[in-house]
């Protein structure tokens, strides 16, 4: 079996290929965007998190590997993305010469980083679910007239900056966001972000972790 790497997960004609295709349905459905620039941020935030908590460097490469695969699999559909990019990433990395063990690691942790069916069930699927959930951003939003915004892009469009961090002394895993609330009541984004920081919680707790939400500097959880 080869070790296969980050570096070379990146070179893959086939991994591109799924990737611009996943980009380009979301992006004729009017979803927020999921590019290279969301896949990099997750990639390297997923392995940012496990190294603070001082994992070992093969798992935080197979968590950066997870993250920047986690969303192939709307290249098939959204509708059960997850699912389908479990089993598409299986796929090509044990054609790649991934060991069947890391390659189902990395299955498990995409097959449930999404908030209606899956949960933290590996430290892997703990960091990608923290990693993907804290991307929020106005540079997502495609949609350029704002009087026609939905919530959607009203409470993405209102987030100014995001940080994921995690604190191994106080065993804290801190989402903060620079909100301007003339655009978006946090009300609002909590009708849309609540099931998404249910999950960051159950995935903090999964790594021994306390989920904290910071919004303006003001903690809310």
């Amino acid at each position: 079996m080869n070790h296969i790497t980050l570096e070379m997960i990146k070179q893959s004609d086939e991994i591109k290929t799924f990737l611009k295709l996943s980009e380009q349905l979301l992006e004729v459905q009017g979803y927020t965007e999921h590019s290279f620039r969301h896949v990099e941020l997750v990639s390297s935030n997923a392995g940012r998190i496990l190294r603070d908590l001082g994992f070992g460097e093969r798992e935080v490469e197979l968590a950066m590997i997870a993250g920047y695969l986690h969303d192939i699999g709307n290249a098939v559909n959204r509708v059960d993305h997850a699912h389908s990019g479990a089993i598409l990433a299986y796929g090509i990395l044990t054609r790649m010469g991934m060991s069947p063990s890391e390659s189902a690691e990395i299955m498990l942790a995409i097959g449930n980083h999404d908030e209606k069916t899956g949960t933290a069930v590996s430290n892997i699927s703990a960091a990608l679910i923290l990693a993907d959930k804290s991307d929020v951003h106005r540079s997502r939003v495609r949609n350029n007239d704002f009087a026609t915004f939905d919530i959607h892009d009203r409470v993405n469009y209102a987030v100014e900056s995001s940080n994921i961090r995690v604190d191994r002394e106080k065993k804290a895993a801190v989402l903060e966001l620079k909100i301007d609330t003339k655009i978006c009541p946090l009300m609002d984004y909590f009708e849309i972000f609540l099931a998404r920081m249910t999950m960051c919680r159950r995935a903090a707790d999964f790594l021994g972790l306390n989920f904290q939400l910071l919004i303006n500097h003001t903690r809310l959880l």
